[in-house]
């Protein structure tokens, strides 16, 4: 599983919406990107400090400084790109989460409000865009490991 979306650049998922909120899916699909916001479902046992998938320098760090599932929260956030909205059901591409992991809450990506002008740092994080898009997810972070059938 790619451990962002840029990792994930080909694939897609679907959401389906229980019908009772289908209304508030109406005029989604003039969008091009959305927020997805989450629950990391599978995370057990949050640690404050990790060792990020993409720090090549394998350093422990502070949990609020990556975008490990680890958080004490629990909360996962992505931006993914909207392929179309029917009905209850929304198709997305670029996601990078588990299947079956609970929606919290989608929104629109509006330029206007959320892209970054002037200088963007990046903290520890050195990784090229390449490495970011071929990294895939280890074992590091799963609590519950599942048996194979």
């Amino acid at each position: 599983m790619p451990v962002q979306p840029k990792g994930a650049q080909e694939t897609y998922a679907t959401i389906e919406f229980a019908e009772e909120f289908q209304e508030g899916l109406k005029d989604l699909d003039g969008f091009s990107h959305v927020y997805l916001i989450y629950h990391f479902h599978e995370v057990k046992e949050p640690k404050l400090s990790v060792i990020p998938f993409n720090d090549m320098t394998n350093t422990p760090r502070g949990v609020f400084s990556t975008r490990t599932p680890m958080h004490p929260n629990s909360i996962g956030l992505s931006v993914v790109e909207l392929v179309k909205v029917e009905e209850n059901i929304v198709t997305i591409k670029g996601v990078d989460i588990l299947d079956g992991t609970p929606l919290l809450d989608i929104k629109p990506y509006i330029e206007n409000f959320d892209k970054v002008d002037g200088e963007v740092k990046s903290g520890w994080m050195k990784a090229s865009l390449e490495e970011v898009s071929k990294k895939k997810s280890d074992n590091r972070f799963i609590q519950n490991k599942r048996k194979k059938i």
